[in-house]
């Protein structure tokens, strides 16, 4: 004998199952650590690439990140560094350069770089930099993440050592052709003085 799913009616009229109605509940009570600007469903359901790291389209944020260095996306890092990094002190001695903002315009920058950064983000690359982080790790440069050492080592020791055009490796998009789109994948690598990178 098959036993019949509960169902019960919404506010529309549609019948909801009892399985539906537990991922609903589900969704609706995820860990504030796990949430995001966008929801779990949300990219459940989407055919939209998440491979990467997600692409900031905020126009201040690139224009006055990107002033100076490439404007790396919040989610190469997780909350608690990008609230190190970008507090008022920080920037006055950000890496030995003053790129103190606009008070209104540093709050606008953190508050993307907190709801997009890796520990709360559902891009692929994102999960992975926060997987190779150690509990309560902070870490204040990219290049000191364990998951972007472990990708790069190889290419450091072999080409970019002994390269006179790159001259750092924080310098994301001199390699990675389509960094400003959160796209690092290895086909879309090109070193200069060297071409392309094949794993």
């Amino acid at each position: 004998m098959i036993e019949k799913v509960p169902t019960m009616k919404n506010r529309s009229g549609f019948l909801i199952s009892g399985t539906t109605l537990c991922l609903v509940l589900l969704l609706g009570n995820i860990p504030p650590t796990y949430a995001a600007p966008e929801n779990l469903a949300s990219w459940l359901l989407t055919l939209e690439r998440r491979k990467e790291v997600k692409p900031v389209t905020d126009t201040s944020y690139n224009e006055e990140c990107g002033s100076c260095h490439f404007a790396y996306q919040p989610g190469l890092l997780p909350a608690a560094s990008w609230q190190q990094l970008l507090t008022r002190q920080a920037l006055e001695k950000h890496f030995g350069e003053n790129a103190e903002l606009d008070e209104q315009v540093r709050l606008h920058i953190l508050a993307i770089a907190l709801e997009n950064s890796a520990d709360k983000s559902y891009y692929k690359r994102s999960k992975k930099i926060m997987v190779s982080l150690q509990k309560d790790e902070v870490p204040l440069r990219i290049t000191k993440v364990r998951y972007f050492k472990d990708k790069h080592e190889e290419v450091y020791e072999e080409v970019v050592k002994a390269s006179k055009k790159i001259k750092s490796m924080s310098l994301c998009d001199e390699c990675h052709q389509k960094a400003k789109q959160g796209i690092f994948d290895d086909d879309t690598v090109v070193i200069p003085d060297h071409g392309r990178w094949t794993w």
